[in-house]
């Protein structure tokens, strides 16, 4: 991926939330009100069937602090790059939409839970 380019564009994004890491293999958004970064992470599919055809999947989690405790939430698995970028605009949009003042991480990664990545279908909203 070009340096400059942007899986999201950054006027896509709700508000407060911004890129933390971004390569091939890892997509990373944090929130600035609230710390919680929601990751998507390319992985090797070898514990899937053989029948599905996957060389890899992208595990959607959500990592944030309680305590002293750092925790990582997996919220999915989607198929492809796209469906992974897609699920991480879904979890953003929501918690922009649903939680008022994210304060509590708790709250931000109970709105996440609701979220279906079964809907994820690579569209063409934004281009590789």
């Amino acid at each position: 991926m070009h340096p400059d380019q942007q899986p999201i564009p950054r006027e896509a994004l709700p508000p407060g939330w911004g890129p933390s890491e971004l390569c091939d293999g890892r997509l990373a958004y944090r929130c600035r009100r609230v710390p919680i970064e929601l990751v998507a992470d390319r992985t090797t599919a070898n514990r899937c069937h053989p029948s599905l055809g996957l060389e890899c999947y992208w595990e959607l989690r959500c990592r944030y602090s309680l305590a002293d405790q750092s925790i990582m939430d997996v919220l999915g698995r989607v198929s492809t790059r796209r469906a992974a970028i897609d699920g991480l605009h879904e979890c953003m949009q929501r918690v922009h939409d649903a939680v008022d003042e994210p304060s509590d991480p708790i709250e931000v990664a109970s709105v996440l839970e609701d979220v279906s990545f079964s809907d994820f279908v690579p569209n063409g909203k934004w281009s590789r």
